[in-house]
């Protein structure tokens, strides 16, 4: 496939030049707003009586909250370098550290962006959930269970032994120290002027937070499910989040790389219903993830102007743009076409025929298997990480 017939990406970046200015007020009310009331949520749903109306009430409105709280740290990986610092440290210590996400967990993202590695099995956010049978989504919700406490693992466990030697440091770093849906990706490329001792101080701190939490228990000063409610209240929070990713691609990929373009039409557009679609698709996609496809055309819009993009580009291109491929009226929509692929995929699978979610898995396998091929991502990673931020 290719979009670049029918799209101009230099002709939509002169009609958006105005909304690339970053606000950083709306950034602190947004944020400290969304913290507040998720965590005054969250103390409801932990003090109430189990099984309650107010426990109930407070897990929907902490788990929500705490999703567009944690959904900003898809904004920081963004920011150019020392931009908003005082926001990316604040929201490290008051979110990133309680909620166990560390921002430079994310830095993986980059990857997602690399024309080289968007839609291969190096890009970390990535399967194909749309060419192949309906047992791969299973297994993809399936993590939301389990990472909780591979999370909890991490920070208790890896944390301090990772301290112990720098092999074991490095290590902990590339293979252990990324919030992604593929499983088998690997950071290949620590950048050379990485904060390390501002990360190291962020897990020291996420050590503590978890060691808190079950120390808390064992000593008495809080009852023993605690940790199953935080635990429920983490799979609630991080179910939204797989909920969104099920659709902000259409996952066709069979493992290729694939253009700045062609990235355009594998990503998802969703405006809403017409029933309060706006505000329920919103507490679904917080902070402009609704629009996706935007969002991989040019990363560096902050999301507060989202919005006001899409519907320009709508007015402004043509109608034979590619760009208008990628929008769906609503998040159903875009299930439902995905569903279609799925049983396409299966029947296929029946006849014994690869699917094209077979060759990604494929092209992963050998992938992994090849260092020389590892290695050659390195200078790649550094070209493209200033691209990701800004473009």
């Amino acid at each position: 496939m290719s979009a670049t017939r029918h799209f101009s990406i230099p002709q939509a970046r002169r009609v958006l030049s105005d909304l690339f200015r970053h606000r950083p007020a709306i950034y602190w009310t947004d944020f400290l707003i969304s913290l507040t009331v998720g965590y005054a949520a969250a103390s409801v749903y932990l003090g109430a009586p189990l099984g309650s109306a107010p426990q109930v009430l407070g897990l929907l409105v902490a788990s929500f909250a705490l999703f567009r709280v944690g959904s900003f740290i898809h904004e920081i990986v963004h920011f150019g370098k020392d931009q908003m610092r005082p926001f990316t440290v604040a929201w490290d210590i008051l979110a990133g550290v309680p909620m166990l996400m560390p921002s430079f967990f994310y830095g993986n993202h980059i990857d997602h962006h690399n024309t080289q590695h968007y839609g291969t099995g190096q890009d970390g956010e990535y399967l194909p959930l749309g060419s192949g049978p309906l047992r791969n989504i299973a297994k993809f919700y399936a993590q939301v269970v389990v990472l909780p406490i591979l999370v909890a693992f991490r920070f208790l466990v890896i944390t301090p032994v990772s301290f112990l030697h720098p092999r074991w440091r490095r290590w902990a770093l590339q293979h252990a120290s990324s919030y992604v849906i593929n499983l088998r990706y690997r950071r290949r490329h620590l950048p050379a002027d990485a904060p390390r001792k501002y990360w190291a101080f962020l897990e020291i701190l996420c050590f503590l937070r978890t060691a808190a939490i079950f120390g808390a228990v064992a000593a008495g000063l809080t009852p023993w499910y605690r940790v199953p409610l935080l635990y429920l209240l983490a799979v609630c929070v991080l179910g939204l989040n797989y909920v969104r990713n099920l659709v902000a691609h259409r996952y066709r990929g069979n493992g290729d790389p694939m253009s700045h373009a062609d990235q355009l039409l594998d990503s998802v557009n969703i405006e809403g219903g017409r029933f309060l679609g706006g505000p329920i698709t919103e507490l679904f996609f917080p902070l402009g993830l609704r629009y996706h496809a935007l969002h991989h055309l040019f990363p560096a819009l902050p999301y507060h102007n989202l919005y006001a993009a899409h519907r320009r580009l709508m007015a402004e291109l043509p109608a034979s743009s590619a760009y208008r491929e990628t929008v769906y009226p609503s998040f159903w929509a875009v299930v439902r076409e995905l569903l279609v692929r799925v049983n396409r995929a299966s029947a296929l699978e029946r006849r014994r025929t690869p699917t094209r979610a077979d060759q990604w898995f494929e092209k992963r396998r050998q992938l992994l298997s090849n260092p020389a091929t590892q290695g050659s991502a390195v200078s790649v990673n550094q070209r493209s990480e200033a691209y990701a931020r800004r473009a």
